[in-house]
């Protein structure tokens, strides 16, 4: 299929049911996001990056749905449905069932001066916003169950396998981002974690906290509009990337309200998920796990230094933003808490 024409369709106001006024599009690596109004389109591209796979359209389909039950458990009031795109006598239509050649996921607009970063860099977010997102993430985890095949990713090996891997993957770029001593000390005191409290890992599975989570909750994905908190963009392709303990979803957001220089608000936002999900259990891991996100964050950026088509600048760029997330990850494991 030509995706060119499916482009011009989605971006033409005609095309949609809600007639909206001005139809704008934004792309990702692996999507097509057509911004009406008031609703938002959302098209995957059929893309392979071995982390995930959308080449044929039954995987889109499935992915696409998938995007829409895992999301609606943290969103029902934005994340609405998946609509066929089919296309008869050359011409395509929305939301008709013969013929199909794609599919959109149908989301309600989302206030971007409400993104809980844009709020937070113009001083309009403080504790109390952050103790409400830390109360409204407890109660939409506390209602997702931890099942047999949740509970085998809070395997010894599962983390295990997690934590060796990133330090395989970023040994390449000691003398770059990374010094050798951050990386021998991040590593031995992950390692010696691990080793040291199996049992503490295996409390966290039979207390029910290893969940399909959300995977990439950061400052970005969370917006909170009044009293609405909508979390948003759970990974639904990669099941390794979700599955866990709620600690490393808790972790990640309290490591990203650190990096950019909220620790206040981070403890704030950990206190309130902690007291309303009654999970004391939780502190046990949080700092392993925010050192897990932080390195994490630091090997991702780290691999734009390996993209050849990316310019000097912006591999200087990711240069210092890996480098400053190595840091704070070596800044968790040699302070006292």
């Amino acid at each position: 299929m030509a995706h060119s024409s499916l482009i011009e369709f989605l971006s033409d106001p005609a095309s949609y049911p809600e007639r909206p006024g001005a139809v704008s599009l934004v792309q990702t690596h692996i999507s097509w996001v057509f911004i009406g109004d008031g609703y938002v389109y959302k098209v995957k591209k059929p893309v392979d990056f071995g982390f995930l796979n959308f080449t044929t359209l039954e995987k889109r389909r499935f992915y696409t749905a998938e995007e829409l039950r895992l999301n609606k458990r943290f969103s029902p009031e934005v994340y609405l449905s998946v609509v066929p795109i089919s296309k008869r006598s050359g011409a395509f239509l929305l939301g008709d069932q013969g013929n199909v050649v794609e599919y959109a996921l149908k989301m309600r607009r989302i206030s971007e001066d409400h993104m809980l970063y844009r709020l937070l860099e113009k001083g309009r977010a403080g504790a109390d916003e952050l103790r409400r997102v830390g109360s409204h993430l407890a109660r939409v985890y506390g209602a997702i169950a931890s099942d047999d095949k949740a509970r085998a990713f809070g395997g010894m090996d599962v983390i295990s396998h997690n934590i060796v891997e990133n330090f395989e993957q970023t040994a390449k770029y000691i003398g770059g981002p990374l010094s050798q001593d951050t990386y021998n000390t991040i590593r031995n005191w992950s390692m010696n974690f691990l080793a040291s409290r199996a049992d503490t890992f295996g409390a966290r599975v039979r207390q029910g906290q290893i969940k399909e989570c959300h995977g990439d909750l950061h400052l970005q994905h969370i917006c909170v509009d009044g009293q609405n908190i909508s979390v948003f963009d759970c990974i639904e392709f990669n099941e390794r990337f979700r599955y866990g303990d709620v600690a490393s979803d808790v972790a990640f957001l309290a490591m990203d309200l650190d990096y950019n220089g909220y620790a206040a608000l981070a403890r704030a936002f950990v206190d309130a998920y902690v007291s309303e999900s009654r999970d004391a259990g939780l502190r046990e891991v949080l700092k392993f796990y925010k050192v897990y996100r932080a390195y994490v964050r630091a090997k991702v950026t780290s691999f734009m230094l390996d993209d050849a088509d990316l310019g000097a600048a912006s591999k200087e760029k990711a240069l210092r933003t890996a480098g400053r997330y190595y840091d704070l990850a070596h800044r968790y494991v040699t302070r006292e808490d």
